[in-house]
């Protein structure tokens, strides 16, 4: 699941302030599972348009904005887009792309994109990957130090942390208290033995 998040709604405005006859296109996976691009805040977005002065011609919402196949698709879901003279899109930047490739109306993002995560037991969790192209997770019991320590380390703790919090960040639990936890209860301590060269971590 990619993690974004609404821009400021004055931050939208100001990105909008030449455009008119706008079309809202939202996204019905992981936006709207984040409430930052699903038919509720799509709906909230048009009012709140309109209230700002905007005309706000119509919306859609399709499955995944980083799956929309066509202009023609998009035409088939609501006709209206054809009159269009920009676009705004609620899901991340994937979606704001992908709908940049099918149309020639200039495409606006609602949303920031901040990282890879997932949704577990009704929880969305974010920054677990951090897309390196390298997947080493086994080997810190599923928890990617990459994504989840501030630092990156994929050597074992900076030893800053207390109570079990992070240094860099207090509201976070250590990435690597986590992993020596899972790995401990998995049995699996010998996989930290292994040590990783310098080359191998991140910028």
């Amino acid at each position: 699941m990619i993690i974004s998040s609404a821009k400021p709604f004055e931050e939208i405005l100001e990105l909008l302030k030449d455009e008119n006859d706008i079309f809202i296109i939202g996204c019905n996976t992981c936006a709207a599972r984040q409430h930052v691009g699903g038919e509720p805040e799509v709906i909230e977005m048009q009012q709140r348009l309109e209230e700002a002065g905007k005309h706000v011609i119509g919306w859609v919402l399709p499955t995944a904005a980083c799956s929309v196949t066509s202009y023609d698709s998009l035409i088939e879901k609501n006709p209206v887009i054809r009159d269009a003279k920009a676009i705004i899109v609620m899901a991340c930047g994937s979606g704001v792309s992908i709908v940049s490739r099918v149309t020639e109306v200039p495409v606006y993002s609602s949303n920031n994109t901040d990282s890879l995560g997932g949704r577990s037991q009704g929880e969305v969790i974010p920054e677990l990957c951090a897309m390196c192209g390298d997947c080493t997770v086994y080997y810190f019991g599923g928890i990617c130090p990459k994504a989840q320590c501030p630092k990156q380390l994929l050597n074992g703790p900076c030893g800053g942390a207390i109570d079990g919090k992070c240094e860099v960040d207090p509201e976070k639990d250590c990435a690597w208290e986590l992993i020596y936890k899972k790995l401990e209860k998995a049995g699996r301590l010998d996989l930290l033995e292994k040590v990783w060269d310098a080359e191998e971590d991140i910028e």
